[in-house]
């Protein structure tokens, strides 16, 4: 499956307590499995709540909002 991160936060918290920076940021599209994250619906919007870990990948390129645009 394929998708667009729409948001992340500042990272996840190792088991020393030391946030680790995310190597996502809003706007990347990404590969994530089938079954991967949480599925929510918010302001009527369906989207996917997930760890970095679920990715299989970012797709280099344009981003997601410039090839729907194109």
């Amino acid at each position: 499956m394929e998708g667009e991160v729409v948001a992340a936060g500042p990272g996840a918290r190792n088991d020393a307590g030391v946030v680790t920076a995310l190597d996502v940021k809003a706007g990347d599209r990404v590969l994530f499995g089938k079954w991967s994250g949480t599925e929510v619906k918010i302001d009527g919007e369906d989207l996917l709540i997930m760890k970095e870990s679920d990715l299989m990948g970012v797709v280099e390129g344009a981003p997601a909002v410039a090839r729907k645009a194109a």
